[in-house]
């Protein structure tokens, strides 16, 4: 009850209201860098877009935020952070991209929200603000708990972020009954879902019931070799559900080599990472119902349509999470009496913005996620 009243009253304090009464009488100046050049400038405006309409929110001319192109490059990363520094900015919201934070620890009188949702081997001076694989656990915990499924699989890519998700594991509370590491080349993927579901021996399964049936006295043998001619495999899995930790056309392809290897997300719990409501997945009826953990969709939705109002254009994604980030450092340094210091990230404090509910302890920042369920081509929330 303590926790859901402190909730209610940061929300009530932060965008409701105008907050000038407490105001600092210099500007605080809140630097932002995003490629707003090159590969990935449209990530990069549509955050700098997203920024302008929580400042228009919060309404409070004292509060300053400048942008800075980062071209997405490590040095010029670095060389922009400078500036920043230089121009009295102690908070910086970006870089976006973990490869952008390899050198900006030797500026350690900046502290750096990054987008990024990799908490692994960062600078100490970089707080990441992304949704992390441990937030999303923790939700897909809690369903697991709820639905009493103990024999749960965690599948993990050999990618890049392989490290975080094993890491994740450990520090969360989702209990898994094996962990499994596959390669996502589709030549070796569906021999390795096939050693993991135990296809081989299931298939012949079926060889060896038909045979038995067919040197039985059973009256009804005929009628049962017709029944098991028409299954591919019998027996049992050693799972009750899934966790697998992909995306996009490799979270497909793994899904297809389940179906194939006859395991089916009508009797195996599918669950998946956050997908961002991913259209694609809506239309692919053959593995639903899938679940996953992700960011309040009702208020994503009404954000993209404030954006497009504003813009006459959708947002990004990383956009939503942006908006927000204003928010909650606003309402940090309110609450420490307009002090811009590290220690804002310290106290342990819990602020709801549009994404969600963000936890904040010792530096870190975590998600309580909503969870959803898609199936016959739509979206539900599960909590």
């Amino acid at each position: 009850m303590k926790i859901f009243v402190k909730i209610i009253i940061l929300v009530t304090l932060f965008f409701p209201l105008n907050l000038a009464s407490g105001n600092p009488q210099e500007k605080i100046k809140l630097g932002l860098l995003v490629p707003l050049s090159g590969e990935f400038s449209d990530i990069g405006k549509s955050i700098v877009k997203s920024t302008m309409l929580a400042l228009n929110k919060i309404n409070n001319p004292l509060i300053e935020i400048i942008p800075k192109d980062t071209e997405s490059n490590p040095n010029i990363t670095f060389n922009k952070a400078k500036e920043l520094r230089d121009s009295g900015v102690k908070f910086v919201i970006g870089p976006i991209f973990n490869k952008n934070l390899s050198k900006l620890e030797e500026l350690n009188n900046l502290i750096f929200l990054s987008l990024t949702n990799k908490i692994v081997d960062n600078p100490k001076n970089i707080i990441s603000v992304g949704i992390n694989a441990g937030s999303q656990l923790n939700t897909i915990a809690k369903f697991l708990n709820d639905n009493e499924l103990k024999k749960t699989i965690l599948l993990i890519p050999n990618k890049n972020y392989k490290k975080e998700i094993t890491k994740a594991v450990k520090n969360t509370k989702v209990k898994t009954h094996k962990v499994y590491y596959y390669d996502t080349d589709p030549t070796k993927l569906t021999k390795q879902i096939e050693k993991i579901t135990k296809y081989s021996q299931r298939k012949q399964n079926v060889k060896d019931e038909i045979k038995r049936l067919e040197r039985s006295d059973d009256p009804n043998k005929d009628k049962k070799i017709k029944i098991l001619e028409k299954k591919d495999t019998i027996g049992k899995i050693s799972f009750d559900s899934l966790i697998i930790a992909d995306f996009d056309e490799s979270l497909k392809s793994i899904t297809t080599s389940l179906i194939y290897t006859d395991v089916s997300p009508k009797k195996t719990f599918f669950i998946t990472l956050n997908q961002w409501f991913d259209e694609s997945l809506i239309k692919e009826t053959s593995y639903q119902p899938i679940y996953y953990p992700s960011i309040n969709k009702e208020n994503y939705e009404e954000f993209k349509n404030l954006y497009y109002k504003k813009f006459n254009q959708y947002p990004n994604q990383l956009s939503f999470l942006s908006y927000d980030l204003v928010g909650l450092i606003y309402f940090l340094i309110y609450k420490n009496n307009w002090v811009l210091d590290e220690k804002i990230f310290l106290k342990e404090n819990k602020f709801k913005g549009k994404i969600g509910i963000f936890e904040i302890k010792d530096k870190k920042i975590n998600h309580i996620l909503n969870f959803y369920k898609i199936e016959n081509n739509n979206i539900r929330k599960i909590f």
